[in-house]
């Protein structure tokens, strides 16, 4: 398994890969000249995504990684695909060496997922590399190259050369590859690396990619010796089941459909071909942010934002508000119209009929779901006595904005009806309550601990392989948040604890939005990313639509009150207004009137 074999995974509309030559050789100075510059390896991440092309290029039909602590230490990748011959393999740590693309060859169109031929020697210089390989007949090889050797001058001979060991070995047909001591001669490298747990958790996210985009490619991924993800290589359900938990993959439908984008999109005169193969949880599975939309071209991980916005272009108005869907989506498309050579992590790639490809995306997605079974079952907690507990002081001495308004009714099981002097005020219900909360979430986080309350029996979490990577990269912000957990087997976790700063409690929902909001907080806006996730934990108690029709006025009252003890209560923690209102002169005007 390196970045200079062939591959033969059969998909369709990537093009045969078995029947191109398979010797490695080194490419021309113009093409290495045509190919993105940049640096191969940055962090352990990489290095795995660069291995797992190798054996996907390979025909591999098991793929399994294995990496200690951050991937700084160890990560080893091993393959049951096609191999190399003993000249190929010696030859392949070598820079710009690859049987993938033709020493001339156009990287646009290229087929295989690799085709620089610059990972294994990227890596080589990096770290302590290991390559143990065989084709099948006969007895294999092991390349050894010393990242801490002089290697101007690379040798593929058999004895230790240049920092580069080529000797026998046995194995039976594929490519193990061994990485130690990753960045040891780079100590700037090493301490830009974040901690282990969130360096695993891109490593986990990163083989989950992989793993749904290739269903038909069993995968494991090992930390630390356990077993943290595990797909059997036989369908897309059984990849969603062992990326994410039995009750996603349970309510989710597969797709594959083939669509002929119009004629003359892209400015070709012919249709174009797209094929798309998907794996989507109904919209009663969903989660607060976007990273469970994976996408990927000729089963090639990318982002894309164009493709991504065309899977929830799909869902449309099924999702709820604020709510992103959990789908895998691969598109197939004939190699010459992707160009994998836009940036060196090969993860942003360019499609000639972008806006054809999007809209065929969007149409599968949206036909897939209309045939499907989407009722939700929703258990509606209605503590309104707790919901409305004043925000501020409970003896009534603070004066609120509302303090003279008289709540008269509701229209549309949300929004509340109000009088106020000459006014008559309309009040999102949801929004003013989502304020109240947020205001009690951001006083209680910033003078004392969050309340808590303790769920009894605790709630078991299922997460997806990289939120467990995560849960454990973040366990102690989310503790200060007032989620407890436990690890409680493979991606599970124990949730023990909710902050309960406002009556109602949150949910593991809300567990699950807070774990998605510390992943994508940017430590140099680190209050930015706390007041979004306070605004997404205050959102779960609130009242919702539905919930209105049946309050008392005494409830409308209260939720009056505890508005008008806001300091902003004219705009829900989203920015969105919560009070509009009417004035009596308005209304006459409406009726022929003069008041």
């Amino acid at each position: 398994m390196t970045g200079e074999r062939d591959g033969e995974r059969g998909r369709s509309g990537t093009g045969d890969r078995s029947k191109s030559e398979s010797r490695v050789r080194r490419l021309d100075p113009a093409t290495v000249d045509r190919i993105a510059a940049g640096e191969v390896v940055t962090r352990p991440a990489r290095v795995v995504g660069e291995l797992v092309d190798n054996a996907l290029d390979a025909g591999a039909s098991r793929i399994d990684v294995a990496v200690d602590g951050d991937g700084t230490d160890r990560i080893r990748v091993a393959d049951d695909g096609r191999g190399m011959a003993r000249a190929d393999a010696a030859r392949a740590v070598e820079r710009h060496a690859t049987s993938k693309l033709a020493p001339d060859g156009d990287p646009v169109g290229v087929p295989s997922l690799g085709f620089r031929g610059e990972a294994l020697a990227a890596i080589a210089e990096a770290a302590r590399l290991e390559v143990v390989t065989s084709s099948g007949d006969g007895v294999g090889t092991r390349v050894v190259v010393d990242g801490t050797a002089d290697r101007g001058n690379r040798s593929s001979a058999s004895d230790s050369t240049n920092g580069v060991s080529v000797e026998p070995a046995g194995r039976a047909r594929g490519t193990t590859v061994l990485v130690g001591d990753l960045f040891a001669t780079r100590p700037a490298r090493r301490e830009s690396l974040a901690g282990a747990n969130a360096e695993f958790a891109r490593i986990s996210s990163l083989v989950a990619d992989y793993a749904l985009a290739n269903p038909s490619v069993a995968f494991t991924l090992d930390h630390d010796g356990s077993t943290t993800l595990s797909t059997p290589g036989t369908d897309r359900t059984d990849a969603l089941l062992g990326v994410y938990d039995r009750d996603t993959a349970s309510r989710s439908t597969t797709v594959a459909a083939s669509v002929d984008a119009p004629p003359g999109r892209g400015g070709d005169a012919d249709a174009v071909g797209v094929e798309v193969s998907a794996t989507l949880a109904y919209p009663s599975i969903t989660r607060s942010s976007r990273d469970h939309v994976r996408v990927s071209v000729n089963g090639r991980p990318v982002r894309n934002d164009r493709l991504a916005a065309a899977v929830r272009d799909g869902y449309g108005r099924l999702l709820p508000d604020g709510r992103e869907p959990v789908a895998a989506v691969d598109v197939s498309l004939p190699p010459a119209r992707v160009d994998p050579n836009v940036h060196p992590a090969k993860r942003d790639v360019g499609l000639r009929d972008a806006d054809a490809v999007a809209d065929a995306v969007a149409s599968v997605v949206e036909d897939a779901l209309t045939g499907a079974d989407l009722r939700r079952a929703a258990d509606v907690a209605t503590d309104l006595d707790g919901a409305l507990d004043p925000v501020g002081a409970d003896d009534g001495s603070r004066p609120g904005a509302f303090a003279d308004a008289v709540p008269i009714g509701t229209f549309r099981d949300l929004y509340v009806l109000v009088e106020a002097g000459d006014e008559l005020l309309v009040i999102d219900g949801h929004a003013a309550h989502e304020r109240v909360n947020y205001e009690r979430l951001a006083r209680a986080f910033d003078g004392e601990p969050v309340p808590t309350a303790p769920l009894d029996p605790p709630t078991t979490v299922s997460l997806s392989t990289d939120e467990a990577a995560a849960a454990r990269a973040h366990a102690d912000d989310l503790a200060a948040l007032g989620f407890e957990t436990e690890a409680f087997g493979g991606g599970t976790r124990r949730l023990r604890t909710v902050p309960a700063p406002f009556g109602r409690t949150a949910d593991a929902d809300a567990f699950r939005d807070a774990l998605a909001a510390l992943v994508g907080a940017d430590p140099r806006t680190a209050r930015d990313a706390r007041d979004d996730l306070l605004a997404d934990l205050a959102c779960h108690p609130s009242l919702k639509r539905g919930e209105f029709s049946d309050l008392a006025r005494d409830d409308l009252r209260g939720l009056l009150d505890r508005l008008g003890e806001c300091d902003r209560p004219y705009a829900c923690p989203h920015g969105r207004p919560t009070v509009l209102s009417v004035d009596e002169e308005t209304v006459a005007a409406g009726f022929g009137r003069d008041r």
